[in-house]
């Protein structure tokens, strides 16, 4: 399935754990610093650097840009770490996210309560991953280096949804299929 950046709820409500997506259009990159940020921020009631409604957030772990790149490599990192930001940025309207491994309850729950999804990218295959990002930039926090907000514009970008708003996860999914019996 291919989608167009910024999602709806319309859009999220035909996801489905394990379905494979490419996206194209505007994704942003924020990591554990920049989240925190983010939420602090929001708690003293200050406007954000984007306006977070429909969009997506890459839990990037980045590599330096060489020269005549648009990006470094560009793998997805651990997105447990940003568990304890996420239902408060999907509450003011984040539809996605994107990184590797396990969500933690809250987040699942938030997910079906605000109607987003999450996306796993591939680890160990940020080279490639870094061939769909066309364009990259930083927009906020830039003195915290790898972990400053950026704004991308990516075409076709391979994801696979893990979980959706439905309660559906895809790893659990797999886990049963490959038990032994």
């Amino acid at each position: 399935m291919k989608l167009t950046t910024p999602l709806t709820n319309e859009t999220v409500e035909k996801l489905h754990a394990g379905d494979r997506v490419e996206i194209t259009g505007t994704i942003y990159v924020g990591r554990d610093a920049a989240h925190k940020r983010l939420v602090e921020a929001l708690g003293r009631g200050e406007e954000l650097p984007m306006d977070m409604t429909g969009q997506i957030i890459y839990y990037m772990g980045p590599s330096p840009t060489k020269p005549g790149n648009v990006i470094g490599s560009a793998g997805p990192t651990t997105s447990g770490r940003m568990d304890k930001f996420a239902p408060r940025l999907m509450e003011i309207g984040l539809k996605g996210m994107i990184g590797k491994g396990l969500r933690a309850q809250p987040v699942k729950d938030a997910m079906k309560k605000y109607k987003a999804v999450y996306f796993a990218a591939t680890g160990g295959a940020a080279a490639l991953i870094a061939q769909r990002i066309k364009k990259a930039k930083v927009i906020a926090y830039e003195e915290l280096g790898a972990e400053a907000l950026q704004k991308l514009e990516v075409e076709d970008f391979p994801v696979i949804v893990v979980n959706d708003m439905y309660g559906g996860d895809a790893y659990a999914e797999g886990k049963k299929q490959y038990a032994r019996k």
